[in-house]
């Protein structure tokens, strides 16, 4: 669902928006369609992947100082996983 949303939206989304609009001018009696956009879309879709991978750069994700520390079984139960400073435990997160 993540790589759904990151990657394959943002590049589908402006198609999904003109296709759209096309519908919607059709409903409305438009006789003439313009012609499809290929290349707008293709830098619509693009630009709005370039925004998504730098939010998630910028606003995601752990210091680079930070070790990740996988799940483990403990017990018999699961302990999850999550970055830490080095020699800590996991967060959880």
């Amino acid at each position: 669902m993540r790589q759904l949303s990151e990657i394959a939206l943002p590049l589908i989304l402006p198609t999904l928006i003109y296709f759209g609009y096309v519908l919607y001018a059709r409903a409305r009696g438009a006789t003439e369609i313009p012609e499809m956009p290929w290349v707008w879309l293709a830098a619509a879709g693009g630009l709005l992947l370039g925004v998504t991978f730098a939010a998630l750069a910028l606003l995601g994700g752990a210091s680079p100082s930070e070790v990740y520390q996988p799940p483990k079984i403990v017990n018999g139960t699961v302990q999850p996983g999550g970055f830490s400073a080095p020699g800590k435990a996991p967060s959880g997160n």
